[in-house]
Parts: C-alpha cells; structure tokens; sequence
C-alpha cells in the first residue's frame, strides 16, 4: 500500500498530498531558498511531480518565479510556504516542515559553497547540485 502524507500552509488554508516516497531529502543552502525561507538552510522534501496534488485552497496559492527552475508556491492569505515546482525536472520540492508525518531523513547538501550554517553530519556536500540534475558535482568538504 502507498503511503499518502498531508500537509498545509501556516494557516490551512491550502492543503496537500504527498503519495509514495520521496526521490530525495536534504538540505539547500542557496541564497534563494534562504532568503524566500527567512532561515539559514531549507530542508527539502522532492517528489515526482504527479505524486503531489494540491487537495484544498488551490485558488489561494500564490506563485513567484524569479529563476524559470525554481516556481515557489505559498499561499496568499497567510504567506506559508507550500512548495517549489521545478518543471524542469519534473518534480516538486514539499517543504519539509509542512508534511508533519514524513519522517525526514536528509541524505544531501546542495548549493553548500553558499552556506551560512555550516553543518557537520557526514551528509554529502554538493558546492552546487549532481551532474544528472545539470550542476558540476562538485563535492565539498565538511
């Protein structure tokens, strides 16, 4: 049986699912993420696109694209992070903090040459993202 994972925004307003397993969890340490999150890090959540739906308060997300691979979704009424499209892979990044039930395990960094918090926990460090997904690859040390 596949699992289904629900979240919503700060006020409830929207809600979500999540079926399945995600295809990755870690963390994103891009200027981008931070400063659309107004913390030191993101934990990401990244799913295949058709798992995720948008099951209630669809008319109350907003959008706000400032890169064509990066859509951030959050709603109009309360501001709360939703999600992040990224049509360019196919796949939606659920905010960590907003599917409660998912236990989150982080297995990557990305963009850690960014950092601002550095964390030392063993988890590969990205300076940007893996070649398969168009970054360099490029490792950084802890």
């Amino acid at each position: 049986m596949t699992e289904t994972y629900r979240g919503h925004c700060f006020c409830g307003g929207v809600e979500i699912e999540a079926r399945g397993a995600p295809q990755a969890m870690g963390y994103c340490h891009c200027g981008s993420c931070r400063a659309h999150s107004g913390g030191p890090v993101n934990a990401f959540t990244l799913w295949k696109a058709d798992d995720v739906k948008v099951t209630r308060g669809e008319d109350r997300l907003a959008n706000y694209n400032k890169t064509d691979f990066s859509g951030r979704r959050y709603c109009a009424d309360c501001g709360g992070h939703v999600m992040v499209d990224h049509p360019s892979l196919g796949m939606i990044d659920v905010h960590a903090a907003i599917i409660p039930d998912l236990h989150f395990q982080p297995a990557v960094h990305l963009h850690y040459q960014e950092t601002v918090l550095p964390m030392k926990d063993g988890l590969p460090k990205y300076r940007d993202f893996p070649v398969d997904v168009g970054g360099s690859g490029e490792m950084m040390a802890e």
